[in-house]
């Protein structure tokens, strides 16, 4: 998996999270976006949300079920929620060690 496509599948999710939402909380739909922490549209239960439909679009592009929102992913140093680009590095490293099961 290449980052660029991953980062297109969370687009494509954060465009449907887009959706139910009102204007002021929409996260706008680049790889720079921040999601969540300073600077972040995103409180928890947002974020819980958007977690839920990207995994659903990896499974649906990959067809492989990752849990994102797990210990690991909160014990991190830096926070993959943090942005688009980093949720998209950590799903990479995620998608290459199924790869391996």
């Amino acid at each position: 998996m290449d980052e660029a496509s991953v980062v297109a599948v969370i687009l494509s999710a954060v465009g449907e999270f887009n959706e139910g939402v009102v204007a002021d909380q929409r996260i706008p739909e680049t790889a720079e976006a921040m999601l969540f922490g300073r600077g972040g549209k995103l409180d928890s239960l947002g974020l819980v949300n958007l977690i839920l439909v990207v995994e659903e679009h990896i499974e649906k592009s990959y067809g492989v079920r990752l849990t994102l929102a797990d210990e690991r992913a909160v014990s991190q140093e830096r926070s993959p929620f943090r942005s688009v680009h980093r949720l998209a590095e950590y799903i990479c490293v995620l998608l290459g060690e199924s790869s391996h099961d």
